[in-house]
């Protein structure tokens, strides 16, 4: 019987390996070649008009994503797109809830439509450091997201820059570090760890997550 896609790597005819039973063989196809990197780099420019733009690039420089994320819209979702043209969606992440401390962002393969996984965030923890849990595609919590370090001084003190890691079953499979800019929000999603465990498409939408817990700091501050 067929399963639903989850946020565990694709099969191991694109190059990667399988874990038993985390990955539906009718889904060959849902990782584009592109981001077969062990490393991205995320950008985001500090103005923009109508909504933040995040611009993620391979190790040679080529774009590989784009994200415009709509700035008043009640319900938030957006698309992940392989360009800024916008005419390749990759995933659509939306939010199950308007408001609320502990939302639930679901990861849908734009292609067909189903669940990749889900990312929900934790309001409270969120306050002094950034905690998005990670759910498999039966709302079972599998990982988390969480930002390390010094979290609480970088709320007094933004100029510090942040570390996330992204952790599967008790195994750290990718990190996201901050990289310090003038006028360009930026960091690395390095994904060399991952050891074929997490689909890439969800951690990097993980990392424009921890940019958008950046952007909200900026505004509030």
């Amino acid at each position: 019987m067929n399963q639903p896609p989850n946020i565990y790597a694709p099969p191991q005819q694109q190059g990667w390996g399988q874990e038993q039973g985390m990955v539906h063989q009718g889904h060959q196809g849902m990782v584009p070649a592109s981001l077969m990197h062990p490393m991205f780099t995320v950008k985001r420019p500090f103005w923009s008009l109508l909504g933040r733009k995040f611009h993620v690039y391979a190790p040679d420089g080529s774009l590989v994503a784009f994200v415009k994320h709509p700035l008043f819209k009640l319900r938030q979702e957006y698309t992940i797109f392989q360009d800024e043209a916008q005419t390749m969606p990759m995933m659509h992440v939306k939010a199950r809830q308007i408001i609320g401390f502990n939302i639930c962002f679901d990861v849908l393969d734009a292609a067909s439509g189903q669940r990749v996984g889900t990312i929900r965030r934790r309001g409270l923890k969120s306050i002094f450091r950034d905690t998005f849990e990670i759910l498999d595609p039966a709302d079972q919590a599998v990982g988390v997201c969480e930002e390390e370090g010094a979290a609480f001084l970088r709320r007094l003190f933004p100029i510090l820059l942040g570390k996330w890691k992204i952790e599967l079953q008790g195994q750290v499979v990718g990190q996201i570090r901050q990289v310090f800019r003038f006028f360009v929000k930026e960091f690395t999603l390095d994904m060399s760890m991952n050891q074929n465990r997490i689909d890439p498409r969800f951690a990097m939408a993980l990392a424009i997550f921890a940019l958008q817990a950046e952007s909200a700091r900026e505004s509030s501050g």
